[in-house]
């Protein structure tokens, strides 16, 4: 059994099980589209014309998917005038499973497959949108665990640098400008007592410098009585 049908300004012959590519319709996938506008009937030899519609007769069809069409190229040129317009159009469009004609129903199971997927299919392509939520849903979860690390440290790292760049306050740098100051005095008593020292080792070399004095004194007697013995020989 077919029948004719007439949607979107345009002539369509159906029947149950066919697949129908209409003028964009309102309506969600998988839901029901219902048209009375059945210009032909026909059922083997039996054919029934409208005027110019059948009475009673209606075609029902499933809603599979709106899409947009192929692209259309329109490309106008005058020549020798320098004129040239290229532009492109994709007409939208609505895929039906027509279930029934009357009473005639389509013992099939309407598939909701889209042209998308078919055509990720035969080129062994897997698209987001249709991945299974079972393989997703791992892939998900270790990003996140793995991503609360840098989280955690940032703040840290965060606050070190506004320690860093905190503001000196007047009652600190008072305190940094009197800290040498009270360094210098700490160290002054040092300072003396490492000069003392010196003085108490300084004994030690005076009493070396006499004992230099007192060797050349020593040592000139034998001079004298050297010239003795000279002067009596003479």
């Amino acid at each position: 059994m077919y029948a004719v049908i007439k949607t979107g300004g345009k002539q369509y012959r159906v029947s149950p099980g066919d697949l129908l590519v209409v003028e964009k319709l309102a309506g969600e996938p998988g839901a029901e589209v219902s048209f009375d506008q059945v210009l032909m009937l026909g059922d083997g030899d039996v054919v029934t014309v409208g005027a110019p519609t059948v009475a009673g007769a209606a075609v029902t069809a499933t809603l599979v998917e709106t899409r947009k069409g192929e692209k259309v190229t329109v490309f106008k040129k005058i020549r020798r005038q320098g004129y040239r317009r290229t532009r492109g159009h994709r007409q939208t469009e609505t895929v039906l499973r027509v279930t029934a004609i009357g009473d005639t129903k389509w013992d099939g199971v309407v598939d909701m497959t889209t042209k998308a997927e078919l055509n990720a299919r035969s080129r062994n392509l897997k698209l987001a949108q249709f991945a299974e939520p079972t393989e997703a849903a791992p892939a998900k979860k270790a990003p996140k665990a793995a991503a609360a690390a840098p989280k955690a440290a940032a703040p840290k790292a965060a606050s070190k640098a506004t320690e860093a760049k905190a503001p000196v306050t007047k009652e600190e740098t008072i305190v940094a400008a009197e800290a040498p100051v009270v360094e210098a005095a700490a160290e002054a008593p040092k300072a003396e007592k490492k000069a003392a020292a010196p003085k108490k080792a300084a004994a030690p070399k005076a009493a070396a410098a006499k004992a230099d004095d007192d060797a050349p004194a020593k040592k000139a007697a034998p001079k004298k009585a050297a010239a003795k013995k000279d002067a009596d020989k003479a």
